[in-house]
């Protein structure tokens, strides 16, 4: 080995490698170490309507380094994300001895079952207390449906808009068929997607209501719009 030139000079530079690794890992624990570059600021960006600063402060304790360059940015995001109202969090380094936490708070769109919240990109949280409450609308469906019955909802608000009314209620039954709350009351029973879409069933129903189920001297409390031609009624105090 020790004559031939060529394997001499791989070992070498092998050898020279190891150390410069070696070397760059020791500066690096010494400038994770050092006191000279010490964290003394965490600014909190964001408007934040449901987290507090408490719970920032008690999600980050013990996972904020002394030192600039030590704080495990990954591990405070994971820890922020984990808290309710947190939707998204940026962190980043601001030279030479600031931290800076961005958070996007979840904007709620309305409840789901008993289980939490719908944020306004479908997506289910689990926070509790002041987001609105009974002023918003109730969803319900199988899970991971969350994201299809938001899209849905807005559809659905768009077409009953021209009658005054809102969705109170939007419910995905476990054999994918559709059932729609108004704000006044009515219910309205669209059933599943087919040769005609429950847009096109309550579309039409909404084009038909003036001229017909809304010069009724009473009004329904249910409507079946599982009909190619017609609607079926349920009005209080009717019979046949």
């Amino acid at each position: 080995m020790w004559d031939n030139p060529r394997l001499l000079n791989a070992v070498a530079s092998l050898l020279l490698a190891l150390v410069a690794v070696a070397v760059a890992w020791t500066a690096l624990q010494l400038l994770l170490r050092s006191p000279l570059f010490p964290l003394r600021e965490v600014t909190v960006l964001g408007a934040l309507a449901h987290t507090t600063r408490a719970e920032v402060e008690r999600a980050t304790a013990g996972r904020m380094a002394a030192n600039f360059f030590a704080a495990d940015l990954p591990r405070l995001r994971a820890a922020l994300e984990r808290l309710p109202w947190v939707r998204r969090v940026e962190l980043r380094r601001i030279w030479p001895d600031r931290i800076e936490l961005r958070l996007e708070e979840h904007v709620a769109l309305a409840r789901w079952g008993d289980a939490g919240l719908v944020n306004t990109h479908g997506e289910p949280f689990p926070a509790r207390g002041d987001a609105g409450g009974e002023a918003l609308p109730l969803f319900a469906g199988p899970a991971g449906s969350e994201a299809e019955v938001a899209r849905r909802y807005r559809r659905f608000a768009e077409l009953v808009a021209p009658l005054g009314e809102a969705p109170e209620r939007v419910i995905l039954t476990a054999r994918h068929a559709w059932q729609l709350r108004l704000a006044s009351g009515l219910n309205l029973e669209l059933g599943r997607d087919g040769a005609e879409t429950v847009e096109r069933r309550l579309a039409r129903f909404v084009a038909a209501w003036p001229e017909s189920i809304g010069r009724l001297p009473r009004r329904p409390e249910h409507v079946d719009l599982r009909y190619p031609n017609g609607f079926a009624l349920r009005v209080p105090e009717w019979r046949g």
